[in-house]
């Protein structure tokens, strides 16, 4: 693809290339791809753990990579992700959990404490808890073998001291895979949202997030979720015939009670009409009939 150009008043054209410092700096997406397992890290205790650790077969995992002392970027895209996890229904911790692993191997669990408490303070759900969030630092191999996993190509600048990466969030499987990128320093809480329901696999969710997961797609082009026309035509046609079909039940039903009781009103007319007849006389009717042919019979 040709570099776009544009034109100073003069009439030079001048190419819009990409900065020096920013050259190699992109994500390649792997998805399907598993995280290691194996890779080493400490938390924010200090305690050794492997990334696996945090995969437990049965929720899914918000990661994020983010440098401790990163004077911008990984400040505007924590931010970005508490803002839109505070407008997702679920809850860190309970059916997901959010993991960070700096790409810095100068930063430590005492800087990775620091980080998660200004993480976790604005997130009013914690209320003072850190129960889901991890921060993981680690060495250079082990932070590369995750890095390459991931896609995730990015290039120290000696110069400024400081990391120039990619701005973005990944949804994985409850087993370490990828199941879906997200871009930018601001995050849909739908797409987010939608994204830990496809990382699930279909595990626990309920039929009205089936259905909501159901009618929408990701588009790599927009780099977020759309609606799927086609999909929501077709359960709205699914939900129409139910509502029709449960109308007509309805008025069956209605029709058949309505007959049943004319039926039932006529029977005990009838009934009554007989007894009082038989009250009046003291004769059945069929008696009655008789009255005249005895009366001739006695005289």
């Amino acid at each position: 693809m040709q570099a776009q150009t544009w034109r100073e008043p003069q009439g030079e054209a001048i190419a819009n290339t990409t900065p020096a410092e920013l050259e190699g700096v992109d994500v390649v997406e792997h998805l399907g791809g598993a995280l290691p397992g194996d890779a080493v890290f400490r938390d924010s205790d200090g305690k050794t753990v492997k990334l696996g650790d945090y995969f437990d077969g049965k929720r899914p995992t918000l990661f994020v990579f983010a440098y401790h002392t990163c004077p911008m970027l990984c400040s505007l895209v924590l931010d970005a992700t508490v803002k839109a996890l505070n407008d997702v229904a679920w809850t860190v911790g309970d059916e997901f959990d959010v993991v960070s692993v700096s790409i810095d191997p100068k930063d430590t669990p005492e800087t990775a404490t620091r980080k998660r408490a200004q993480v976790v303070e604005s997130y009013p759900r914690a209320r003072g808890s850190t129960k889901g969030w991890h921060f993981l630092v680690g060495d250079e191999p082990q932070i590369k073998k995750v890095t390459e996993a991931v896609g995730f190509k990015y290039r120290y600048d000696a110069r400024q001291k400081q990391y120039a990466h990619p701005a973005a969030i990944y949804l994985l499987t409850p087993d370490g895979h990828l199941a879906r990128y997200l871009y930018g320093i601001q995050f849909d809480p739908g797409d987010v949202r939608l994204g830990l329901l496809e990382a699930t696999e279909g595990r626990s969710i309920s039929t009205t997030e089936k259905l909501i997961l159901y009618c929408y797609h990701y588009d790599p082009q927009g780099k977020h979720y759309s609606i799927v026309a086609m999909r929501v035509m077709r359960i709205g046609g699914g939900l129409t015939v139910l509502v029709m079909g449960g109308l007509l039940a309805m008025m069956w039903a209605r029709e058949h009670r309505k007959r049943k009781k004319s039926k039932t009103s006529a029977d005990v007319e009838s009934r009554e009409s007989s007894t009082q007849a038989v009250n009046a006389t003291g004769r059945t009717p069929a008696l009655l009939g008789d009255a005249p042919a005895r009366s001739r019979s006695e005289a």
